[in-house]
């Protein structure tokens, strides 16, 4: 099977099939990475980071996984979209809850996926992709510093401020202390079973 490096120089270099098997070896997990951050079908939003990868293919140096740089495109695809709508919207601050209505498969879900994916959506943007960078896609600290454009050492920082604040909205939206416990007991765990649901509208 060919790497994703070659893949990626036949698409740019007009290879329909290269390109539509590097789309589909990659499609679900940034479908899903948007998914959960929009409120309707993340499609184009899919589309433009695709055409974005081409388009920025010359500053790829593979300094890091095909995985990695895809992930950072999209978060900067999500963010441009974001910001066309609300121009200085500063995602340090800003969460999903305040940018607009959450996904409707979210109703679908049993209250306890509901708690943390409300949770998640109710923190800072850029502190709920660290987490989900860490959690879901189980990447490495340089990887997420690749993905966020910042300092490896700030990783740490950041995952530790989104637990913080995770930690603080869970314990908000929990109806008892015994399901804020259960919750908090296997989050890791949880949100990796998560990965699998959301955004892909199962």
């Amino acid at each position: 099977m060919d790497n994703d490096y070659d893949l990626l120089d036949a698409w740019r270099a007009g290879d329909a099939r290269a390109g539509n098997q590097l789309f589909d070896r990659h499609f679900d997990s940034i479908y899903r990475f948007l998914g959960s951050k929009t409120s309707g079908d993340p499609a184009d939003l899919v589309q433009r980071v695709f055409l974005a990868c081409i388009e920025s293919r010359d500053s790829f140096r593979g300094e890091s996984s095909f995985r990695t740089y895809l992930y950072a495109i999209a978060r900067k695809q999500l963010y441009k979209s974001y910001r066309d709508r609300r121009p200085g919207v500063d995602f340090g601050v800003t969460s999903l809850a305040d940018l607009g209505p959450s996904p409707s498969r979210l109703a679908d879900k049993r209250h306890s996926d509901r708690l943390l994916l409300e949770a998640l959506r109710a923190i800072p943007l850029e502190l709920q992709i660290a987490l989900e960078l860490c959690y879901w896609e189980q990447m490495s600290g340089p990887e997420i510093a690749r993905v966020l454009d910042i300092p490896e050492g700030t990783v740490r920082t950041r995952l530790r401020r989104g637990k913080e604040a995770l930690d603080a909205k869970l314990d908000a939206l929990a109806r008892s202390p015994d399901e804020l416990a259960t919750t908090m007991a296997g989050l890791e765990g949880w949100a990796e079973g998560l990965r699998d649901q959301v955004g892909a509208g199962k």
